[in-house]
């Protein structure tokens, strides 16, 4: 083998796999037909749930003062983040180049083989591997096999269309334009205000006077460009709906999208498995299309690698199908639902009116809000009454070993954690045959507030993705059955 899982697509979902895989001693090759990154600042900024995904890494501090708030929308109708449990807010202006930059930089660091200027043309799966062939920036082509395939390629991934994936859902209606600009002098336009026309939206990129907008224009039908639309059909279609001439400004990039909605009907087809944009596309609403990517490829990294290093059965791979496509099908049914009422003409006016009310219900903006920024998310991990089970470690400060740390510092490394909080010796030595997979850590919460599911919590077993896997008190299942199912046997048992 060439490399234990080569990723198709350099982009933050694929760079987010690499550094995962590598975290656990995975070697991985990653393959991107660009030469260099484009510097496009497309998918802005993070959601709180991977606010939280990057916290638990170690990655926050990399990127720098990052604009965060809590002011969000669903469908352009504001709603107060504020009212989510997590100690981030979201970030909404940092580029996705900056992104790129910063996931590459760590992947690297970790040891990861990010080779650019190579196009994944085809592959073959021999069953006990995969092979691709690869197009060299000459034209040359070579092969390299590996043990898994991960395509991480995008929207028109080869991988999924090469692999036999299926991607049923519906094709785009409409044509919309996106842009930086500067030199303009432009009011910030929320998204889904509405014209007769059509729908515009802008805003400042941080302070660098550079200005996003996204424009919509009614009755534009979709077209298969091969090339990014020229600026002036942009500042063409501004001008229709607004009324204002932004044709002088100077534009940093320009791009076409549309609506179209599709969803993989599978995440992997035995050693082929999909991640990002490759799964799912769909309207960009809220900023979830790259957030998603980066927790699909969360999820996957530790199963995968797991199943690569022999520690857990091949099993443990279609687990992650079963949690992430349920969360695709969710983006789907959001990302549409918003696309009605913030691109829809008057007719859609009254539901707006509705909807507009119902926020004002903080239970409805927790609903929408834990929608759109993922801290919704529940696995299946099992039996049990523990209001923990399958959702994110909450943010716990612990004191242990004479130091202070966190459950958000102690994920850091990417592997599981047996928290036990009461200084169960007991509970450790039943965990004890997992410790070369699992962190056994014995601390004192602090801080922890009244009502919180924590403050009656005396053990949480966690997974290297974050989510609890067995709690206690609450769980009906054995500890050592949660430890198993995720992290294989026991080393008493391969003994």
């Amino acid at each position: 083998m060439d490399a234990s899982v080569i990723v198709a697509g350099a982009g933050p979902t694929g760079l987010m796999l690499a550094g995962e895989l590598r975290l656990a001693g995975v070697d991985v090759i990653v393959l991107d037909r660009l030469r260099e990154r484009t510097g496009e600042s497309r998918g802005l900024g993070f959601t709180t749930r991977t606010m939280e995904v990057f916290d638990q890494r170690g990655l926050l501090h990399r990127l720098g003062d990052m604009g965060t708030s809590n002011a969000g929308h669903f469908g352009g109708l504001p709603v107060d983040f504020g009212v989510l449990d997590s100690i981030h807010q979201a970030a909404k202006t940092v580029p996705q180049s900056d992104t790129e930059t910063m996931l590459e930089e760590w992947a690297r660091e970790l040891g990861a083989d990010i080779r650019r200027d190579r196009d994944l043309i085809a592959l073959h799966d021999h069953g006990d591997h995969i092979e691709v062939v690869v197009r060299g920036p000459g034209g040359e082509e070579g092969r390299l096999a590996a043990h898994y395939l991960v395509g991480c390629d995008g929207g028109r991934s080869t991988v999924r269309k090469a692999a036999g994936f299926d991607f049923p859902g519906t094709a785009a209606t409409m044509e919309m334009y996106l842009a930086d600009i500067k030199g303009v002098d432009l009011a910030p336009r929320l998204i889904g205000e509405t014209y007769s026309g059509g729908m515009v939206m802008s805003g400042p990129l941080g302070d660098r006077g550079v200005t996003r907008i996204i424009v919509c224009e009614h009755g534009t039908p979709p077209r298969r460009r091969t090339e990014p639309p020229s600026y002036a059909e942009v500042a063409a279609a501004w001008q229709r709906i607004t009324g204002i001439d932004i044709s002088h400004a100077e534009h940093e990039w320009v791009s076409a999208f549309g609506d179209a909605t599709r969803l993989a009907t599978e995440y992997r087809r035995g050693r082929v498995l999909l991640a990002g944009d490759a799964a799912h596309i769909h309207l960009p609403a809220g900023g979830q299309g790259m957030n998603t990517g980066i927790q699909d490829a969360v999820n996957l990294g530790w199963k995968l690698a797991s199943v690569v290093l022999g520690t857990a059965p091949e099993a443990l791979l279609d687990t992650y199908h079963g949690e992430r496509h349920p969360v695709g099908e969710r983006l789907m049914m959001n990302t549409k639902a918003q696309g009605l009422l913030f691109l829809t003409g008057d007719e859609i006016q009254p539901l707006r009116d509705v909807l507009k009310e119902l926020i004002h219900y903080e239970e409805v903006s927790r609903h929408l809000a834990g929608m759109v920024s993922g801290l919704e998310i529940r696995y299946d991990v099992g039996p049990g009454r523990h209001p923990l089970l399958g959702l994110r470690m909450p943010h716990l400060e612990l004191v242990g070993d004479r130091r202070k740390t966190s459950s958000t510092e102690l994920l850091r490394a990417g592997r599981g954690m047996l928290l036990d909080l009461e200084d169960n010796a007991v509970l450790r030595d039943r965990a004890a045959g997992w410790s070369h997979r699992v962190d056994l850590v014995t601390a004192e919460p602090h801080g922890v507030p009244a009502g919180s599911p924590l403050a009656d919590t005396s053990a949480v077993l966690v997974r290297p993705d974050g989510h609890v896997a067995w709690a206690a008190p609450g769980s009906h299942h054995d500890l050592p059955m949660a430890l198993e199912r995720w992290f294989g046997p026991s080393r008493i048992q391969q003994s």
